[in-house]
């Protein structure tokens, strides 16, 4: 089942969902609208490889905000912390912004139940797009879960800011 605003509001209420900072008036019916953080990061090679640390750069948005180049991936930030111990929280990009050409979340909507941090954004706009930090990017709805629950502790945990991937840790020692 899925949690509606009212729900999502007594959840964080009862610190069974943990948002920070909290803004109610960012509650939809059925969602919780998070924000773009100032910081985006970007791959510096040609050809990102899975198996390795792949070099990347920081780039600090002001209040102009920055143009999204199409053939480049951008990894973002919300500026919300957002977890929960008992909810599946999923992470999907507004239509409004959908309506523009930025894909928010290309393959990685799903939260895992103990994760808490900032979530990282994959943006792809398919046209130049000017965006602008704190403007409302995504949403995220949570889902009662079923079963016995596993925390997460996995390597994205606490995050703060757009975090690159790490797949090669998933790998190291199996080559």
């Amino acid at each position: 089942m899925i949690l509606t605003g009212p729900q999502i509001i007594d959840s964080t209420t009862s610190g069974r969902i943990r948002i920070s900072p909290f803004e109610a008036a960012q509650v939809n019916p059925n969602s919780y609208n998070v924000r773009l953080g100032s910081t985006l990061r970007t791959y510096q090679t040609d050809v990102i490889d899975a198996y390795r640390p792949n070099p990347t750069r920081s780039i600090t948005m002001d209040n102009d905000g920055y143009v999204l180049r199409p053939d480049e991936l951008y990894l973002g930030h919300t500026v919300e912390e957002v977890g929960s111990d008992y909810y599946v929280p999923l992470l999907f990009g507004r239509s409004s912004v959908g309506r523009l050409g930025l894909f928010v979340e290309i393959t990685a909507p799903i939260g895992d139940i103990g994760f808490h941090g900032q979530w990282t954004l994959m943006l792809s706009p398919v046209r130049p797009l000017r965006v602008y930090p704190g403007m409302k990017i995504g949403q995220i709805m949570f889902f009662e879960s079923y079963g016995e629950i596993e925390l997460y502790s996995g390597k994205y945990q606490r995050a703060a800011g757009p975090q690159e991937s790490r797949y090669w840790h998933d790998v190291v020692g199996t080559m």
